[in-house]
Parts: structure tokens; sequence; C-alpha cells
């Protein structure tokens, strides 16, 4: 579970939702999100996270949590602005 905190929003007001949303500030189309706050689904721990633009659009991969070390998918999905939508499942 993964989302990026807005300008003024607070870690209590973010914690446990499902998406990350834009960590970029401008519309260009260079420039794209290298990080996204994400949450462990097995710990629930929140952390951040860094991003692989250069991945492609469509990204699916293993990552272990920092905190708890259990692997997670991770997956990005980066829209037409750069922005990236950052999701964990639990990896078998």
């Amino acid at each position: 579970m993964a989302r990026r905190l807005d300008d003024g929003e607070s870690d209590d007001e973010h914690f446990g939702d499902d998406h990350a949303h834009d960590d970029q500030h401008g519309d260009s189309d260079s420039e794209m999100q290298t990080e996204a706050e994400v949450t462990c689904p097995y710990c629930g721990e929140s952390m951040a996270i860094v991003l692989d633009a250069s991945g492609g659009a469509s990204q699916e991969y293993v990552e272990d949590c920092q905190v708890c070390c259990r692997p997670w998918e991770v997956h990005v999905s980066y829209g037409e602005g750069g922005a990236a939508e950052v999701w964990l499942k639990e990896s078998a």
C-alpha cells in the first residue's frame, strides 16, 4: 500500500492508503517521480522507496521491507505527466 503525501499533509493523514501520488510539483513530462511513500503489507511500517523511472512505464519487481525484511511485489505504473502509481502486494 502506498501514497505520496500532499503539501501540508501529515503522516497520520495518509497511513493505510493504497496508492502513491505525484512526488513532483511541476507538470513537465521530463520530471518522473523517483520516490514513493509505501506501507509494508506485513508489518505496517511506512517508509520511502526509490523508484527507477528508467525501468519503463509499467514495472513489477520484488523488494524486501526495510524493517521486517519480508519480500513485497512492487507494482509501479507511470502516467503521462511522470506521476507514479505504486502499490505493494505480499510476495509468495
